[in-house]
């Protein structure tokens, strides 16, 4: 009896320990694979740190439609003031074909590329649709995934941060 119970004390501590390992790796693991995207992303800022390089989406470019110049260039002139862009061009003469009501629509229509901080596109997209004739304004983001150091310096110097 003595035998067995020496036996099944054994076994349960080496048990215990097993489990023990099996928890803590498991729980390595799940913290790792929810922590990635984090992780990823303080690696790749650390890397553009230490090399120069550019982040990837750190800025985003906006595509806005208005129906005529004036009304771009107010809205771009105030989208400026408030410091949510580094820079807008204004593109006239787009043609453009869409959807509303069910019919197929077509108008001249005034482009507007507006140059930004990616953490500052959810800010002109509110503005600009609280100010923008249209019922449903185009309001369409692109992160930029490469582009001139200087130009990107000069950008983040003309947006104050969040």
């Amino acid at each position: 009896m003595e035998l067995l119970l020496r036996w099944w004390h054994r076994e349960a501590v080496l048990n215990s320990k097993v489990r023990s390992v099996v928890l803590t790796t498991s729980l390595f693991f799940f913290l790792f694979v929810s922590m990635y995207p984090g992780l990823r992303s303080l690696g790749v800022l650390l890397h553009a740190v230490l090399t120069g390089s550019y982040v990837p989406g750190y800025h985003s470019i906006l595509l806005i439609n208005f129906p005529n110049e004036q009304t771009a260039k107010d809205i771009a002139r105030s989208v400026m003031e408030r410091r949510l862009a580094a820079s807008v061009n204004i593109l006239p003469g787009t043609f453009t074909m869409y959807y509303w009501k069910g019919e197929i629509q077509d108008a001249s229509e005034i482009l507007m590329l507006v140059k930004t901080k990616t953490s500052r596109v959810g800010d002109v997209i509110k503005y600009v649709r609280s100010i923008h004739p249209y019922a449903n304004p185009e309001a369409l983001s692109f992160p930029v995934g490469d582009g001139s150091q200087a130009y990107m310096k000069w950008m983040d110097d003309a947006i104050p941060d969040d």
